[in-house]
């Protein structure tokens, strides 16, 4: 008999070890350092086509730079600019005529009268109206696929997996189909002022991030049930004070495992696999922001008093079995880099199947790291 208590002893006492280690065991953090690889100006000529190309806008100069630090374009700023990862436009400000140009294919897509103002997402055209109160997709051949009326101005746009998602000033967010047909509609409520401030949707168009109203401002992710149609439904919702009165930055980042999204006095981070949402105090404005926030990490400027900028490098808390590590958001902050420039510019992208390249600029200067773990 006593053996046999003995034995049970020992296996409860191994149990609650098993327990105790997947809780509260951390694993030992390894060091992240940015490696420095290349560093390029402005000023220098040189063009070539590399195998993966950033865009950039900096200063009085945009264009494409490879992953060894070579320009495929370096132009000096003469009109409004907008560029994606495979087109760029230079345009007047009250364009009689657009062209669209490809950097990967060398096309270009020629649009006459179009009525308003370029928008280059997911490797698709629209023109956003004059007025704000119109939205048209602009086929290979310069015109117009489809073309939407909406009753009040549209405050911001988004667009992935052959949907486009849009908000308005009225509080009313959007979806639309490839060949222009609205599949969603939903009105944000909770907030005094009704405004859509920021929309996102994730890549393979399952979710949508909002930031909407004012007094009091809101952060909701919306899922989509089904998986290819369906209405999409709030799964999570925030609140975020006063919040801002202008357009706010969100995005999915990491394989859309994560959406960011600007807050006073810092950074929101919501966790999709955990279903759980961080605050990561920050000093200063959000300058620039890396739209790949790549294996767990995210990197962004920050601008403050004098010119000075922060370089500021995140690593995100990692999942845990029985929910999220609830360690100090401050502590999610793993490195600061100072530097002075009135102008900056950061771009992050993949370079190998587990790696990454970040681009840093500030005055007439790019440079390259990459994200190395010792």
């Amino acid at each position: 008999m006593a053996k046999k208590k003995k034995k049970i002893k020992f296996i409860i006492i191994f149990l609650v070890f098993i327990l105790y280690f997947f809780i509260a065991a951390r694993p030992v953090q390894r060091e992240t350092i940015l490696s420095p690889k290349w560093i390029n100006s402005l000023e220098i000529e040189g063009f070539t086509n590399g195998d993966i190309i950033l865009p950039f806008v900096l200063g009085s100069n945009f264009g494409y730079i490879d992953s060894s630090g070579h320009f495929a374009l370096n132009k000096i700023i003469t009109g409004k600019v907008y560029l994606s990862r495979n087109m760029w436009t230079e345009y007047d400000s009250e364009p009689e005529n657009i062209i669209i140009n490809n950097i990967q294919n060398g096309t270009a897509v020629n649009i006459d009268n179009p009525g308003g103002y370029p928008v280059l997402l997911d490797n698709r055209i629209f023109i956003l109206g004059s007025d704000q109160n119109s939205l048209s997709e602009i086929g290979t051949g310069g015109r117009v696929v489809w073309a939407y009326e909406s009753g009040a101005p549209l405050t911001c746009i988004d667009a992935a997996a052959d949907l486009v998602v849009t908000g308005s000033l009225d509080g009313a967010v959007e979806v639309f189909d490839s060949s222009g047909e609205r599949i969603f509609y939903f009105e944000p409520d909770g907030s005094r002022y009704s405004i859509i401030l920021g929309v996102a949707m994730s890549r393979n168009g399952s979710r949508i991030g909002i930031i909407c109203g004012i007094d009091q401002q809101r952060f909701l992710l919306l899922e989509r049930h089904g998986n290819t149609g369906g209405d999409y439904k709030v799964i999570y919702h925030e609140y975020l004070g006063s919040g801002f009165r202008r357009p706010v930055r969100i995005l999915f980042v990491d394989d859309d495992q994560r959406v960011v999204y600007e807050r006073t006095g810092g950074i929101g981070s919501y966790n999709i696999r955990s279903r759980h949402g961080i605050f990561i105090p920050l000093e200063g404005e959000i300058a620039a922001i890396d739209e790949l926030g790549d294996n767990g990490f995210l990197f962004l400027v920050t601008s403050h008093a004098d010119d000075l900028k922060k370089l500021v490098g995140i690593r995100f808390p990692p999942d845990r079995l029985f929910g999220v590590s609830r360690i100090n958001a401050e502590r999610t902050i793993f490195m600061k880099a100072s530097f002075r420039s009135a102008d900056v510019f950061l771009g992050r992208t993949r370079i190998n199947n587990s790696g990454s390249a970040l681009v840093v600029g500030g005055g007439t200067r790019l440079i390259s790291f990459e994200l190395e773990e010792n």
